[in-house]
């Protein structure tokens, strides 16, 4: 076979390219470890600062801390005084890495990349062999998923997508029947339970600890307008119940999405409405050239939410899905009504008005 001639520029360019990337990877590893240690925390309170003071700070252990420091020096993250030998975390930095910095904690979304490679070997062996990767695969998912929905959906429940739909907040205020499908650990509804006490709130999940999760933070605030139960999405068999149905980030990893997308339907009462939050894409992945964070996004799909539905011998839709199919299947499901919408502030994420008619 004849061999191919290289264009020995463009070679060399993509070499560099993927040094980069390694790089930037351990610096997202290192990232998450200083967020889930409270390293960026401590910093962001202290002057310039040797590793033995930052240590003490973090209540860690100072070889570790001086061999992390290395790393964040290294990759442009922490400032180093040569001469001194300390240490500074610029307030430019701890403004996206702090937990006070929250919802702009880019160090939470962090925490994705090593969970993530901790099923690399799992689904090496399903690339192979087929079938996926189940949930209970993926011991600090809903811990992480919990935080970062926080900073995301939660943190932008009432000032911004409550609002996206006219009328909703004070529907709300007066009083209706709210059930969110895929709740997760319950952040959201409990919130709102919180936020509306003449309201009342349901959330259904797959999962056991997810559950648990919400079940107890409701008791810890005294909560009585909430409840949740574990129940599979796609047996939702309830009839014209509710006056707003949501679901945060839920339908494209289900195993039987459109059979969750008719249960919602038939739940929704003919005046209701389904607000539906999943992730801004295409269907199609040359639209998806220029997104943001779209290597993350198909990489989140091809280790969890692709990979979780297959387990369950399921569609296996994808994070990235996309709006085409996503209006395909609404309207499939018996929705006559879609209006899709997005926040300024928000490029991850589309919200979907869906109503019956």
């Amino acid at each position: 076979m004849e061999a191919r001639e290289i264009d020995q520029q463009r070679a060399e360019a993509f070499a560099g390219r993927m040094i980069g990337a390694l790089n930037e990877g351990a610096i997202v590893v290192m990232t998450s470890i200083g967020h889930r240690t409270g390293l960026f925390d401590a910093m962001s309170g202290l002057p310039y600062s040797t590793s033995e003071e930052i240590s003490s700070a973090a209540g860690l252990e100072e070889r570790y801390v001086r061999e992390w420091l290395g790393a964040m020096v290294v990759g442009g993250i922490v400032e180093y005084d040569p001469e001194e030998g300390t240490y500074r975390l610029p307030p430019e930095h701890a403004a996206f890495l702090t937990r006070a910095a929250s919802p702009d904690n880019i160090a939470v979304t962090a925490q994705f990349i090593p969970l993530l490679g901790s099923v690399e070997d799992k689904i090496i062996e399903v690339f192979r062999h087929g079938g996926g990767v189940p949930y209970s695969e993926f011991p600090r998912f809903h811990e992480v998923m919990a935080e970062d929905s926080g900073q995301t959906v939660v943190a932008a429940l009432f000032d911004h997508i409550l609002p996206l739909v006219p009328g909703l907040t004070e529907r709300l205020q007066e009083g209706i029947d709210v059930l969110d499908v895929g709740s997760g650990s319950g952040r959201a509804m409990n919130l709102m339970a919180r936020a509306f006490p003449i309201s009342h709130f349901t959330g259904y999940d797959f999962s056991e600890e997810g559950i648990l999760r919400a079940i107890t933070e409701a008791k810890e605030h005294g909560t009585t307008n909430v409840r949740f139960e574990v129940k599979d999405a796609a047996t939702l068999d309830e009839v014209g119940r509710y006056d707003l149905i949501t679901t945060f980030d839920a339908v494209h990893d289900q195993a039987k999405p459109a059979a969750v997308l008719r249960g919602i339907a038939r739940a929704l009462k003919d005046d209701g409405v389904y607000l539906m939050q999943d992730i801004a894409g295409s269907s199609h992945v040359h639209n998806n050239l220029e997104h943001p964070i779209g290597p993350f996004l198909y990489t989140i799909s091809t280790m969890h939410c692709t990979t979780v539905s297959l387990a369950q011998d399921g569609a296996g839709l994808g994070t990235m899905w996309g709006e085409e199919l996503a209006r395909e299947m609404l309207a499939e499901a018996g929705f006559g009504s879609v209006e899709v919408k997005q926040l300024p502030h928000d490029f991850a994420n589309s919200y979907y008005i869906v109503r019956k008619g």
